[in-house]
């Protein structure tokens, strides 16, 4: 089925949100009585202050359900065979809203794999903890945040997700490794390298749920993989 753009008049929760709200002159979207004039602490205040309130805690729980689902559906389905209807019915809305905050399936995807890792600056660790920072960081911030989860998902399973997390650690994590690398020419392939161990990790504990890495905490982790990590990036030679 076609994927179309909303209408103008749209039939969507914040469309009749909108309604409500004060316009210029002060008045809500109904004709009030000419003796009561809506005022500040006057009995429609409080309804026009919680709608502004909830428009945008409603606008945010919308995008965060269609992108939670557009990276499962990704995942599942593939770029190519994955559909916006499908998204909205896995999200539990109308495809037109999926329309109205992305625009079409190639601007869903780029909202949905954005990703910022936030990659420490190792030149201000002390040369021999960069390792274990390194693996500590990315422990960290694979569980505070369910996109990097959602995006090595689709990318073990499409192309675009690959390529989209080649593209992440080549803009983002390339150059803070090329920083401390002691042979400049490597640093590409260090960085390849340092990618199996944290890609590996991630990969066994928060996808496929691999006993024993699920068990596993964060300093026991650390200890097992800053080593490997810390000769990748450190040593003269392998």
């Amino acid at each position: 089925m076609a994927e179309h753009a909303p209408s103008a008049a749209g039939s969507a929760p914040e469309d009749a949100l909108a309604a409500a709200l004060p316009g210029p002159s002060g008045a809500s979207g109904r004709p009030g009585h000419p003796d009561q004039p809506d005022q500040p602490g006057g009995p429609a205040a409080p309804a026009a202050d919680a709608a502004r309130t909830a428009r945008p805690r409603r606008s945010d729980a919308t995008r965060a359900a269609i992108l939670a689902a557009a990276r499962d559906r990704f995942a599942a389905d593939g770029y190519e065979r994955a559909t916006i209807r499908a998204i909205a019915g896995d999200a539990g809305i109308d495809p037109s809203m999926v329309m109205r905050y992305y625009g079409n399936k190639a601007g869903l995807f780029a909202a949905a794999s954005t990703i910022e890792v936030h990659a420490p600056d190792l030149t201000h660790v002390p040369r021999e903890e960069a390792g274990a920072r390194l693996v500590r960081h990315f422990l960290e911030r694979w569980e505070h945040d369910e996109t990097l989860t959602g995006m090595m998902r689709v990318g073990v399973t499409n192309e675009a997700g690959a390529e989209r997390m080649r593209g992440v650690f080549a803009e983002q994590i390339n150059p803070v490794l090329a920083a401390v690398c002691p042979v400049p020419e490597e640093a590409q392939a260090r960085a390849g390298l340092i990618a199996s161990q944290i890609l590996g990790m991630a990969l066994c504990r928060y996808v496929l749920h691999l006993q024993p890495t699920v068990d596993l905490s964060h300093d026991e982790l650390v200890a097992w993989m800053a080593p490997t990590v810390q000769r990748y990036l450190t040593a003269e030679h392998p």
